[in-house]
C-alpha cells in the first residue's frame, strides 16, 4: 500500500506548482487581455461548465468509492472501469446534444460561441481522462508528472500566442491543450494496463443509481460554485465578471492547496470504511481534520492581511478593486474545507451520497437567491457573501447527516486545542502583517517577508503550545531537510 505520507507530499507538490505557475501567467494575462478580455474568458468558461458536468455526471466520485475494493482483482477492476467508461461515454454524447441546443436557443450566448465551442473539445476528451483509475491505485506519481510537463508547455504556448487584448481564444484553446494532453496520457496508460474499451451489456442499473445522485449533487455543487460568475455576466458586465474572476482565482487557488491532503487520503478512508475498518478510519480522519484547521485558519487570516498585495502582485492596479471580494472570501475556506471533508470522507464513502444531494442543493437556492437580490447592488461583493453563506450552509447539513460517524472527532478536546492553538497563532500573523506593512514601503517586499515571517511565528506558538500536530510536521520537514542534505 502506497506511502499517504508520499501521496500527500506528491499532491501538495502538484498544487504548490498549480500555485506557482497561475502566478507567472496570471499577472501576464491580466495585463495583456484586460479586465474585459478576462471578463469573456471566465463567462465562457463558466458556461461550459455545466456541461462539463453533464459529461462528468458523478463518476469520479463513485468510481473511486467503489473501484477501490477491486484494486488487488484485476479481472474485476478491468471489468469495472470498462463499465464506467461506457457509462462517460454516452453521458458525453448526451452533454452535447444539450450544449448546441442551448447556443441555438439563448441569443446571450451568440457573442461567446467561438470561445464556448474552444471549450467544448474538453467534453469529448474528459471520456477518457480516467483520472479515477489512478486515484483508485493512488498513482499520485504519474498524475504529478503528467500534470507539471503540461503547465510548462502551456506557459510556453501562451506567451508565445498571448499577446494582444483580443487574444482570449487563444488563451482558451491553451487551457484546453492543457487539459486534453493530459487526458490523452492518460488514457494510453490507462488501456495498456486495463484494456479499457466500451462494453454494452452490464447492469446499467446497479451504477447509474448512485451515480446520478452524486450527479445531482455535483450539479447543486456547481451551481452555487459558478452561479456567482453567470450572474454577475447577465446582471453587470464583462468588466465586473473580470473583477470578481480575480479575486475567485486567488481564492480557488489557495483552496486547491489546501485541499491537497484530503485528495489524497479520499480512496484510503473510503477503503477503510469499505472493509469496516472503523478505528482506523476515524484516527485518520481525526489526524486530518486538526491538520487541516492548522493549514486553513493561518491561510484565511495571511489572505485578508495580505489581500491588496496579492491583487496588485498578481493582476495590477486596473484590478484593485478586486481587494474587497477576496477578503469576503477568504472568509469561506475553514466552512468549504471542512464541509469538504464531511462529503468527500464521509458522506461519500458511507454511501449517503442523498444527503449530500440535499446540502449541495439547499446551499445552491440559498447562494441564487442572495445573488439576485444583492448583485444588483453590491456586484461582486455580493457575490464573494453568498459564497460564504453557501459554505457555511453546506457545512452545517454536511454536519447534521454526518454527526454520528464524526461526532467524536469533531466534538472533541482534541479538535478545540488544535483550534484554539491555531487562533492563537492567528494573533501572531496578525502582528507580523502589520508591523511589516509599517516598516517597509515596497509591495514585493512586504509580501515575501510577511510570509516568511508569519510561517515562522505561526510554527514558533504552535510548537510554544505543545501542539502535537504542528510538532508532527515541523520533525517530518526537518528529517526530510536532513535527507536531502
Amino acid at each position: 500500500m502506497k506511502s499517504l505520507k508520499l501521496n500527500a507530499f506528491l499532491n501538495g507538490l502538484r498544487s504548490l506548482l498549480s500555485v506557482i505557475f497561475p502566478l507567472i501567467t496570471f499577472p501576464y494575462v491580466s495585463r495583456v487581455l484586460s479586465v474585459n478580455g478576462i471578463g469573456k474568458y471566465n463567462f465562457s468558461n463558466s458556461i461550459i461548465s455545466y456541461f462539463m458536468l453533464i459529461a462528468a455526471l458523478g463518476i469520479s466520485n463513485y468510481a473511486v468509492r467503489e473501484g477501490a475494493k477491486y484494486r488487488n482483482n484485476k479481472r474485476k477492476i478491468n471489468q469495472f472501469a470498462n463499465e464506467v467508461f461506457t457509462i462517460n461515454a454516452c453521458s458525453a454524447i448526451v452533454s452535447y446534444v444539450c450544449l448546441f441546443i442551448c447556443l441555438i436557443t439563448f441569443s446571450k450566448l451568440h457573442s461567446y460561441l467561438i470561445c464556448i465551442l474552444i471549450y467544448s473539445i474538453q467534453i469529448g476528451f474528459s471520456v477518457i481522462s480516467v483520472d479515477w483509475l489512478f486515484t483508485i491505485y493512488e498513482d499520485f506519481v504519474y498524475i504529478t508528472i503528467r500534470s507539471i510537463l503540461f503547465q510548462i508547455i502551456s506557459i510556453l504556448l501562451l506567451f508565445v500566442f498571448v499577446r494582444h487584448s483580443n487574444d482570449y481564444l487563444n488563451y482558451a484553446a491553451i487551457t484546453v491543450f492543457s487539459a486534453v494532453g493530459s487526458n490523452v496520457l492518460n488514457f494510453y496508460r490507462a488501456e495498456k494496463e486495463h484494456r479499457i474499451h466500451l462494453v454494452f451489456h452490464f447492469n446499467w442499473k446497479k451504477h447509474m443509481t448512485p451515480i446520478l445522485i452524486l450527479f445531482a449533487a455535483n450539479v447543486a455543487n456547481l451551481i452555487y460554485v459558478n452561479s456567482d460568475v453567470t450572474l454577475l455576466g447577465l446582471l453587470k458586465s464583462n468588466y465586473v465578471v473580470g473583477i470578481y474572476s480575480v479575486s475567485s482565482r486567488i481564492y480557488t487557488i489557495i483552496k486547491s492547496v489546501l485541499s491537497a491532503v484530503l485528495l489524497v487520503s479520499v480512496p484510503r478512508l473510503a477503503l477503510l470504511y469499505g472493509n469496516k475498518e472503523f478505528s482506523k478510519y476515524k484516527i485518520l480522519l481525526s489526524k486530518l481534520t486538526n491538520m487541516l484547521v492548522l493549514l486553513v485558519l493561518p491561510a484565511m487570516i495571511g489572505l485578508i492581511m495580505l489581500s491588496k498585495q496579492v491583487v496588485l502582485i498578481i493582476a495590477g492596479n486596473h484590478f484593485l478593486r478586486s481587494v474587497m471580494s477576496l477578503r469576503i472570501l477568504a472568509v469561506a475556506y475553514i466552512f468549504s474545507i471542512l464541509a469538504w471533508i464531511l462529503s468527500d470522507c464521509v458522506l461519500i464513502p458511507a454511501k449517503r451520497e442523498k444527503y449530500l444531494l440535499y446540502s449541495m442543493t439547499i446551499s445552491a437556492v440559498i447562494n441564487i437567491v442572495f445573488n439576485i437580490i444583492m448583485i444588483p447592488y453590491w456586484s461582486e461583493n455580493a457575490a464573494a457573501i453568498s459564497t460564504v453563506l453557501s459554505e457555511l450552509a453546506m457545512f452545517t447539513i454536511n454536519y447534521h447527516y454526518a454527526k454520528d460517524i464524526v461526532k467524536e472527532v469533531f466534538v472533541s478536546k482534541d479538535l478545540l486545542r488544535t483550534f484554539t492553538n491555531s487562533f492563537v497563532g492567528c494573533i501572531g500573523i496578525i502582528i507580523v502583517c502589520l508591523g511589516i506593512n509599517i516598516i517597509f514601503s515596497s509591495i514585493i517586499i512586504k509580501t515575501i517577508l510577511s510570509v516568511l515571517f508569519s510561517v515562522l511565528v505561526y510554527g514558533l506558538i504552535l510548537v510554544m503550545l505543545k501542539n502535537t500536530y504542528a510538532s508532527s510536521l515541523i520533525k517530518q520537514g526537518l528529517d526530510r531537510m536532513k535527507g536531502i542534505f
